[in-house]
């Protein structure tokens, strides 16, 4: 099987594989932060919550249900800077994405991918990495926001957490991000293999 990569384009294609993946998982699990509500842990995503109050009428009483859901709709999300969070952080999942898979594919077939190809694919990593940071920068803005409140003793503001605490699912997101930013970025630029001149 012929390939368009190099020994270090093999690496950067399994490592932006890995980068991709880590970064989408953390964006789609619920658990960017972490708290309790009527002694029911809850957690919340940019756009998924676990755990959340509803109204018992046979009973008269707010209850937790405890499952997890996105919000009913875009406008549902807690805060503006969590929608805009949910944007930017999830074209930039698309693009790492999009990057690995051709990096995968840059594996198996030859001359897909040439040392120019490889650079540009690695700007786009960089600008997909720095979409994500956004995204994890601007997630703090949101902590003042009611239902976060709620959760977190309302103690929790911009940047001050209160009683609650960052959920392994911001961290995978950040890490995979920031890898792709900088190591897969400069791998890239090693990934392709020269052109061979044809003479015509």
């Amino acid at each position: 099987m012929a390939s368009s990569l190099t020994c270090t384009g093999v690496i950067w294609a399994l490592l932006s594989l890995l980068c991709a993946a880590a970064s989408c998982v953390g964006f789609f699990m619920p658990y960017w932060l972490l708290g309790t509500q009527m002694d029911k842990p809850v957690s919340f995503g940019t756009f998924r919550r676990c755990s959340y109050p509803v109204r018992d009428e046979e009973r008269q009483a707010t209850v937790m249900l405890e499952q997890c859901g996105r919000y009913a709709s875009f406008n549902g999300i807690p805060s503006l800077e969590w929608r805009i969070c949910t944007v930017v952080t999830g074209v930039g999942c698309g693009l790492l994405l999009l990057v690995a898979l051709t990096a995968l594919m840059g594996c198996c077939i030859s001359d897909l991918i040439s040392r120019t190809i490889g650079r540009v694919a690695g700007g786009i990593q960089f600008v997909g990495g720095l979409l994500i940071g956004s995204g994890c920068a601007l997630y703090p803005l949101g902590w003042d926001s009611e239902e976060v409140q709620q959760t977190c003793n309302n103690s929790s503001d911009q940047f001050q957490l209160g009683s609650c605490q960052i959920g392994w699912a911001y961290y995978c997101t950040g890490a995979g991000a920031a890898t792709a930013m900088l190591l897969c970025a400069w791998l890239s630029c090693f990934a392709g293999k020269k052109q061979k001149q044809y003479p015509y």
